[in-house]
């Protein structure tokens, strides 16, 4: 295995304690190399300005000749490469207990120092063996920075693709505001609560809240409250032990503990059972978790952001929802209006998902005609922002390249100035381009169009799922494969 070359920059005005360096590291010629000698600051910072990532150490003197030296010197270079690791030899002090020096220096940015005295010792560095170990380990130390630089660099880039694919689409004075608010509360602990019609984009507000603060590389996690069901969501939030109830082989970390030192994005939290609002109002007030089989606490440090679709101030009255949890989950309250209140942001936010799903599809994206789009923006898209995202993707399996009113109300299923009723005895389409469909293609046409007529008409996901006749899970799933989720 070839060993990594140690790179090293001297700045020395002496010709005496340079050749002092020389000889110490002499043996160690195979792995330390000195690139080059200079003998005052300003020709340091001028070669590593010239000379990027070309050192990995700088050995320097304390009280190099001219103007610029010691403390200063030392920050001036860890503005060019806050990896780069200082060693610094110096005639400041004989008192190796000297903590006030060693303290001014490291808070300056050194790695390590030595006192070049006792002057008696000529051929050598004092401290020679502490000297060259404190270069391996300055090298070492530099190595980790670099690997750490790297890895934030990476995270970086992961939370910029992530805002970039969930960034906020209109230039509406809605879609400012929630920008702005975005931009103000991100960097808050204080609890989130976001309300707002199904579809309106509750959780891709949430989401550019968690990834514009300071929590942006922990975890994320958010949970639909209404798609699990109510004897197992304590034990999806808050976790149990091993042994806690039949069947618990072994121990689970719940939601909670998985997004400790991150976000958890509880939607449709009016969903929440009342024991587990109980559990949920704890973690707010003392920030601690109530794990099931387990009598001790676990502390968790979680930043809480919940959304809602219902007036939870009715639910309050209804005795569904507590009174107490509802002001402590409302410290910061964002509203999400429906589409048909930024009509302005349609023409964008069609762009944007056809942009998208042409590429997705490798397909030319196609052109929506003036009428046409004058039907989309008059239209009152009871699905929201949803709904609007669905028939563009419906849209460009037509294989049409420009796209008229006759084509969008086939893709609805309905005629577009009707808001009245998504299903009706002409709402179903026989006719495609391509001819017949499959019995599977029209089976999925009308699930998707009864899926989203039922949910318009509920006032939860758990609700619609009743009235279909599922269970919340099964409902979730089944509108996630139909792309309603």
């Amino acid at each position: 295995m070839v060993e990594e070359e140690i790179k090293v920059l001297l700045i020395e005005d002496e010709d005496f304690d340079m050749r002092r360096v020389e000889n110490t590291i002499k043996p160690f010629d195979n792995r330390i190399k000195i690139i080059d000698v200079v003998s005052d600051g300003k020709s340091a910072l001028e070669l590593l300005d010239k000379k990027r990532n070309a050192y990995d150490i700088v050995i320097m003197d304390f009280q190099i000749a001219g103007g610029l030296r010691g403390d200063l010197l030392i920050k001036k270079i860890k503005d060019f490469d806050t990896a780069l690791q200082i060693i610094v030899i110096t005639k400041m002090t004989v008192n190796i207990t000297d903590y006030d020096f060693a303290h001014s220096l490291i808070e300056a940015g050194a790695f390590w120092y030595c006192t070049k005295y006792p002057g008696d010792i000529e051929e050598y560095i004092y401290q020679p063996t502490d000297f060259i170990m404190a270069i391996f380990n300055a090298y070492e130390r530099r190595k980790l920075i670099k690997e750490k630089q790297k890895s934030n660099q990476k995270l970086n880039r992961n939370v910029e693709d992530i805002l970039t694919n969930k960034k906020i689409v209109g230039i509406s004075e809605t879609a400012n505001k929630l920008r702005e608010q975005i931009a103000r509360f991100a960097n808050s602990n204080a609890p989130i609560l976001i309300t707002g019609s199904s579809g309106t984009g509750k959780e891709l507000v949430a989401y550019n809240l968690h990834y514009s603060s300071g929590r942006k590389y922990e975890n994320f996690i958010p949970i639909n409250c209404g798609s699990i069901p109510d004897q197992l969501i304590e034990s999806e939030l808050f976790g149990y032990e091993k042994g806690s109830f039949t069947g618990a082989d072994k121990g689970k970390p719940g939601l909670f503990e998985q997004a400790h030192n991150g976000t958890i994005f509880l939607d449709e939290v009016s969903e929440l059972p009342l024991s587990a609002q109980v559990k949920l109002l704890r973690v707010l007030q003392e920030g601690e978790v109530e794990k099931i089989g387990r009598t001790e606490k676990v502390k968790v440090n979680v930043r809480i952001i919940s959304a809602s679709n219902r007036n939870l101030e009715e639910e309050i009255k209804e005795k569904r929802f507590r009174e107490d949890l509802y002001y402590r989950l409302n410290v910061v309250p964002i509203h999400v209006p429906p589409l048909s209140h930024r009509k302005e942001d349609i023409h964008y936010l069609i762009d944007y998902f056809m942009s998208e799903f042409s590429n997705d599809m490798g397909k030319e994206m196609p052109v929506i005609n003036e009428d046409a789009m004058k039907y989309l923006i008059d239209y009152e898209w009871p699905g929201n922002i949803r709904e609007l995202k669905n028939l563009v993707q419906r849209l460009l399996f037509f294989d049409e390249k420009l796209i008229d009113s006759f084509i969008i109300e086939t893709a609805l299923g309905k005629k577009i100035q009707s808001t009245e009723t998504i299903l009706s005895t002409d709402g179903i389409s026989f006719k495609s381009p391509e001819g017949i469909l499959l019995l599977k293609h029209m089976e999925r046409n009308f699930r998707e169009k009864y899926f989203a007529y039922v949910r318009q008409r509920s006032e939860s996901d758990s609700e619609a799922a009743k009235k279909l006749g599922l269970a919340p899970p099964n409902y979730y799933r089944m509108c996630k494969e139909l792309g309603l989720k």
